[in-house]
């Protein structure tokens, strides 16, 4: 079954039963903000039932690696909806995040971050703003694959996988399609990166043809983001890879006006996860002043999700009549703007005798006007005939002569392969490199089979066995080379599945 949310089936199945919540009170000022907040769901009538659960920095520190015990993974696979407040994850001892362990242990491969501007009550020179960041949520860098090679040389793997493309990128052009949004913009840089970026891109374009009433354009991230910051107000749904995606995300939200301002959902096939997008701010725990404000939006969004959105609309409203009002916390208060400094349970005071209002002049929430349902199809894998051509040999070497090196890799008598070419750092240093090229002691060594055609614009590639590879890297260890790395080199349908040199 695809992901749903605002679900009426399921909102008629439980318009009595209350729904079950693992709640997480978090680090900092997690336990103040979701006291106000839970106080508001309880007088707003959410029919939610919390079931508490411990998790973060106490977790850690008392010897649980994953921050996260037993107990409260089964609370959320029985419940499958969390409410969290920040947690802190203790530096300088090699802990995991815990967030990124709940996206990717629970597969929740999306990450939601709508921001809108509250202008004049939070201030922000783009008052129409309305932007909705839709972030893949469990690959790319974030895989967290990383590895120290030579002297020099760090590696961490990017991994982009089809399934996570085709999952995101129609999550975002759905959620488009259900809450009446316009257009929807792909941003990558696949121009750099045309393998990883470049199937996002193409799986976007392919995924974009099927919602014909629906705007879509690509931009490159870099010159994307400057103009996402620049002019907020002529987008509408952005959808991106992870690493971009979170950088963006935070972006917008300080452009909107506050970063504590924002509620942020995190939606998987069975579990979803829903919190602030701000962080624990240990500096004020306990005293009492922080914004609620995160974890409210936080909550409506989760209202939506368990088909509760007049709830929703209700705590929103709600929330903006209080801004409107001027009660603010002091992390918003202006001289002029706001009537009154509050406190954080103030704060909820004033949002609990505001519902059942309206904003004047803010814009009203309509979740319950929703279109209904996201729907996530399996993942149908289409084969195609792969065909080992070739391989990729990393060296650690600490020579400085990278036509010595070729040409003592080039006259080896190997099983029918060949060098075709060295580089360091990405770029062609052999044949024909520059003595420019600054080199360190890690080395790619590209060999393929002898029969390859590799001169003109499309080498042709021919077909080696993996006994070639083995019989290569058994040579050069015999000759003390010392290889840290291989890369096999394939073709997918006769098309190149690798990336060429700089300069090759």
């Amino acid at each position: 079954m695809g992901t749903k949310v605002l679900i009426k089936e399921f909102q008629e199945k439980h318009v009595q039963t209350p729904v079950k919540v693992a709640v997480a009170n978090g680090d900092g000022i997690g336990p103040e903000i979701m006291k106000a907040t839970l106080r508001i769901l309880e007088a707003a009538g959410a029919n939610i039932e919390p079931e508490f659960i411990e998790l973060g920095e106490k977790v850690y520190l008392s010897g649980n690696s994953s921050g996260i015990d037993a107990n409260a993974w089964e609370a959320i696979r029985n419940n499958k909806i969390i409410f969290k407040a920040p947690v802190i994850t203790p530096q300088g001892k090699g802990y995991k995040s815990l967030n990124v362990t709940l996206r990717k242990s629970l597969g929740l491969f999306a990450n939601v971050r709508p921001v809108t501007a509250l202008h004049p009550y939070v201030p922000t020179h783009f008052p129409k703003m309305d932007v909705v960041i839709i972030r893949e949520n469990e690959e790319d860098l974030y895989a967290g694959i990383e590895h120290r090679q030579t002297q020099d040389v760090y590696q961490c793997l990017k991994l982009i996988t089809r399934p996570g493309c085709e999952r995101i990128v129609r999550y975002a052009f759905e959620y488009a399609k259900a809450f009446g949004r316009k257009r929807v913009t792909c941003m990558i840089k696949d121009n750099i990166m045309k393998l990883t970026d470049g199937l996002f891109h193409t799986v976007f374009d392919e995924i974009a043809q099927e919602y014909p009433d629906i705007q879509n354009a690509t931009e490159i991230i870099d010159i994307g983001s400057a103009r996402l910051a620049a002019n907020p107000e002529k987008y509408d749904v952005v959808v991106t890879p992870n690493l971009y995606g979170d950088i963006i995300s935070d972006v917008a939200a300080e452009v909107g006006g506050s970063v504590g301002m924002c509620g942020s959902a995190n939606i998987g096939k069975n579990v979803a996860m829903f919190e602030a997008i701000h962080g624990s701010a240990p500096d004020i725990s306990g005293a009492g002043i922080a914004n609620p404000s995160g974890l409210i939006n936080a909550a409506v969004a989760m209202l939506a999700h368990i088909g509760q959105p007049e709830i929703g609309d209700k705590v929103k409203n709600a929330w903006l009549t209080a801004l409107e009002q001027g009660y603010h916390t002091a992390d918003i208060y202006q001289e002029g703007i706001s009537r009154e400094k509050v406190n954080t349970q103030k704060f909820a005071d004033k949002v609990i005798e505001n519902l059942g209002q309206s904003p004047e002049n803010l814009t009203k929430s309509v979740l319950s006007q929703g279109n209904g349902t996201i729907r996530i199809p399996e993942y149908v894998r289409i084969y195609q005939q792969k065909k080992l051509v070739g391989v990729d040999v990393f060296l650690d070497w600490q020579g400085h002569d990278p036509d010595a090196l070729g040409e003592a890799l080039s006259n080896l008598d190997i099983y029918r392969l060949k060098l075709k070419m060295i580089t360091n750092r990405g770029v062609k240093v052999y044949p024909e490199g520059l003595k420019e090229t600054y080199c360190t002691d890690h080395w790619r060594c590209r060999f393929v089979g002898v029969d390859a055609q590799i001169d003109g614009q499309q080498p042709q590639y021919a077909q080696i066995e993996f006994e070639q590879v083995v019989a290569l890297l058994s040579k050069l260890h015999h000759l003390e080379y010392d290889v840290v790395k291989t890369e096999n080199l394939y073709e997918f349908d006769g098309q190149r599945a690798f990336s060429l040199g700089q300069g090759e």
